[in-house]
């Protein structure tokens, strides 16, 4: 009997795994960090990269917004290093470093009444991951249903980019949110994604080295 409930949790886990982004909301508290200055900035890290067998093309960086280029900042938090906390109003994650730091990503949020808020964990990741949309943007949006049981493989064009990291909430359950890369660079700090955080592929590639699936890895997103 234990064996049987063990391999129908695996079972849920992978059903759930298999879904796009959520459409719920929920509500998150983090204390206020305070930045004051920027100590490395990284404008070159977006050339053109080679990855298990794809070749990501160079981002203009020229024409992002510095404040959405990759960089150490100043952060003041209570938060653990290894701890992710997104901001989606100021479109900015950060990944939190010893020593009062973070390194600061620019992102990309979901559209108003696809967002989500609240404290989860990356139960796993990914490197060039299958995109399966969830069965409400397929209803929106007729083209891409053929993907839902399916999935879209992996490529330049996949929504979901080089990497993807799942989130779950503390009881294991998947919140159907996603932190992920994109080809579309140009939507970073704009809101034009179905709910997930996307980032540059560049940036997705290198915050995904930092982090261990598992508890390990808390992510807090605020609205």
């Amino acid at each position: 009997m234990r064996f049987r409930n063990s391999m129908l949790a695996l079972g849920l886990l992978a059903t759930a795994a298999l879904a796009g982004c959520s459409t719920t909301s929920e509500t998150a508290q983090t204390s206020a960090p305070t930045r004051v200055e920027t100590a490395q900035i990284f404008t070159d890290s977006y050339g053109s990269v080679t990855d298990a067998g794809y070749t990501l093309p160079a981002i203009p960086i020229s024409r992002v917004k510095q404040e959405f280029v990759r960089q150490i900042v100043n952060y003041d938090t209570t938060e653990k290093p290894g701890t992710i906390i997104v901001n989606t109003r100021e479109r900015h994650l950060y990944y939190i470093l010893p020593n009062g730091r973070a390194m600061r990503y620019g992102i990309g949020v979901g559209k108003e009444g696809f967002a989500w808020s609240g404290t989860a964990y990356v139960a796993w990741k990914q490197e060039w991951p299958t995109w399966h949309p969830p069965k409400e943007m397929a209803a929106r949006k007729p083209d891409i249903a053929k993907y839902v049981e399916n999935g879209m493989g992996p490529g330049l064009s996949n929504p979901l980019g080089a990497r993807a990291m799942y989130l779950f909430n503390e009881k294991g359950q998947d919140t159907l949110f996603r932190l992920h890369g994109t080809p579309e660079w140009a939507s970073i700090g704009t809101a034009a994604s179905s709910g997930c955080i996307r980032l540059m592929n560049q940036d997705v590639i290198d915050l995904y080295s930092r982090v261990r699936p598992g508890h390990a890895t808390k992510v807090i997103v605020v609205q």
